[in-house]
């Protein structure tokens, strides 16, 4: 499987990148090390979390997510053949979104000490702050990046405005450079990377992993209507794709499906995989079967005319 630069940063990543959002919310410690063993044994290293992750949850404080991985990487033995990706920003409590310098710097270190590791390989900004500058968060990163204990940094939910911002003030300030981007993106949902970010993250070289590849589920042909919705507790979350779109795009998929023999994820993280500008989308998984229709999608490789009608599906 041939792997891809992830923008500037140095790193070559095959083209799946696991979602964490999982651990410690539909996946609990006992499972998610089980999906984490099969993710790797097929060979992949990019596993993304957030500091936030899984605050949504009552009873959880934020972090859960990071604190089971960094458990697994100690069992394992296997953090220096992995690449950690996380993130800072969201509210863990104060009430606001925050990329301030102090909060970054504390931020990062409760990140490295649930993660028991020394240092983060991409960080990223998980949300716009615009109570700060950018400047401002940019030169936290710049400490962190100094003391080694950050490698890369980028930014997620950035629009085309909010990146070249930050661009130019890197190149002006001699800050650090967001090198990777993670915006929504996946057959459905596509105003967020398509377009102007996606032209800035082509002509820049920036790396782009974007999230809800599988549109919180619908994208698997689980939801395909209102009945369907409660079979799991995500389904809630895919109630918006049941519309005249989301069906157009779903018989499509079955179309490929039948041309191809692949599940329908599998071609919804292929479609992803083949836009410019992609170097991996993102997706989760609760099973170890899910793992492995995961990897078998990050594999799939979809012919021009089979791209052609999923992308006009969603127009």
């Amino acid at each position: 499987m041939q792997k891809r630069k992830l923008g500037r940063t140095g790193i070559e990543i095959a083209p799946l990148v696991f979602g964490g959002n999982v651990f410690g919310w539909t996946a609990d410690e006992k499972q998610s090390s089980a999906v984490l063993d099969a993710f790797v044994g097929e060979g992949f290293t990019a596993i993304d979390t957030a500091n936030a992750y899984s605050r949504w949850i009552p009873g959880h404080v934020g972090g859960e997510s990071e604190t089971i991985i960094g458990k697994w990487m100690k069992a394992r033995g296997n953090r220096a053949n992995l690449h950690v990706i996380t993130k800072v920003g969201s509210d863990m409590g104060q009430g606001k979104r925050d990329l301030s310098a102090a909060h970054i710097a504390q931020a990062a270190e409760d990140s490295l000490r649930r993660l028991q590791t020394d240092y983060i390989d991409v960080y990223l900004s998980h949300w716009p702050d615009d109570t700060v500058t950018q400047e401002e968060t940019l030169g936290a990163y710049a400490k962190l990046i100094k003391a080694g204990k950050v490698r890369n940094i980028g930014c997620s939910n950035y629009d085309e405005k909010l990146l070249a911002e930050a661009l130019k003030l890197s190149a002006d300030k001699g800050l650090p450079r967001y090198e990777v981007i993670q915006n929504e993106f996946n057959l459905y949902s596509r105003a967020k990377y398509e377009g102007a970010v996606q032209k800035i993250v082509v002509h820049e070289e920036i790396g782009s992993i974007p999230y809800y590849g599988l549109a919180s589920g619908f994208l698997t042909g689980k939801y395909r209507s209102e009945a369907d919705l409660d079979k799991s507790p995500r389904g809630k979350g895919a109630a918006k794709y049941l519309d005249e779109k989301g069906r157009r795009i779903l018989t499509a998929m079955d179309q490929v499906a039948a041309r191809t023999g692949a599940e329908l994820a599998e071609i919804a993280l292929a479609w992803i995989a083949a836009q410019p500008g992609i170097t991996a989308p993102i997706a989760s998984a609760t099973s170890v079967p899910q793992v492995e229709s995961l990897v078998r999608g990050a594999r799939l490789k979809l012919t021009d005319a089979d791209l052609q009608v999923l992308t006009k599906a969603g127009n």
